[in-house]
């Protein structure tokens, strides 16, 4: 076992690249929906709820182009 090292330290590799070009598909989501929104408050909420799950229409509308 090496010195200095705890059971609990993992080191967690490759997920990097997918988490960032999943996190900026995101924020390109957050910055359309609330460029769409009018200037009310419940709007720009409401288009930050649809910037979280917008993936989940995507793979909807894949799935029905696709008839599976």
């Amino acid at each position: 076992m090496l010195k200095g090292k705890n059971k609990s330290d993992k080191m967690m590799m490759g997920k990097g690249p997918t988490g960032f070009v999943f996190f900026w598909a995101w924020v390109g989501a957050l910055v359309y929906f609330v460029q769409v929104a009018q200037d009310d408050f419940w709007n720009v909420i409401l288009a930050l709820l649809k910037s979280i799950v917008w993936p989940a229409y995507v793979v909807h509308a894949v799935l029905k182009l696709l008839h599976i």
